[in-house]
């Protein structure tokens, strides 16, 4: 059983990293690597290796896993909080978004050769106050009376939402009334976010 996962939506990765050169093009490689062995390993019932390969990728991070298939969201899903190694996370969570993601079916062996995998790697999650919500570099995370909603950074780039519009989309996930974000706990993150097409990696 994984550490509560999340689903979040997925968009195109057109927003600004937080830090760029935070993991190596070597590193990035590692991970997209490890995403996609996990994947393999569960569709031919076998495990992979979890011990990361240096002391970077064996900090604990907050981590989500897109999938596409052929252009289109094949799944996603993710930890928020640090709870595992990230080398450990993006296995983990690559595995669940190929399976467990329940808007979609499980994926096949004919479907994995297909695949491009986006990587969101997160900062640790802070409170912020709504005026500071920065479209384009911020993911939320809104919670109140015991529901929470969580969207990624580069999801209102895709649907060129303002401020006030991924406030109350947030708030919308977690199934709360649109303006609760007056109210409720904000709290933001950045992420760095590579895949399998990205030229810097």
């Amino acid at each position: 059983m994984f550490p509560q996962p999340e689903k979040s939506s997925a968009a195109s990765p057109q927003i600004r990293p937080c830090d760029p050169g935070e993991f190596s093009a070597e590193e990035r490689a590692l991970l997209l690597r490890v995403a996609h062995d996990s994947i393999q390993a569960a569709l031919e019932e076998r495990q992979i290796p979890l011990d990361p390969p240096c002391p970077h990728l064996a900090e604990r991070r907050g981590a989500f896993t897109t999938l596409y298939l052929h252009g289109e969201l094949r799944g996603c899903v993710g930890y928020v909080f640090p709870v595992v190694p990230v080398y450990q996370a993006v296995a983990e969570t690559a595995r669940s978004a190929a399976f467990d993601d329940t808007r979609f079916y499980p994926l096949t062996a004919a479907e994995a050769p297909e695949l491009q995998i986006s990587l969101s790697i997160l900062s640790p999650v802070r409170p912020t106050r709504p005026e500071d919500v920065e479209v384009g570099r911020h993911g939320l995370m809104i919670s109140l009376g015991g529901r929470r909603g969580l969207l990624l950074p580069q999801v209102p780039v895709e649907h060129h939402w303002d401020r006030i519009i991924f406030l109350e989309q947030t708030c919308r996930k977690a199934g709360l009334a649109l303006d609760a974000w007056k109210e409720a706990l904000v709290e933001s993150f950045t992420a760095e976010i590579f895949g399998d097409q990205d030229p810097s990696r």
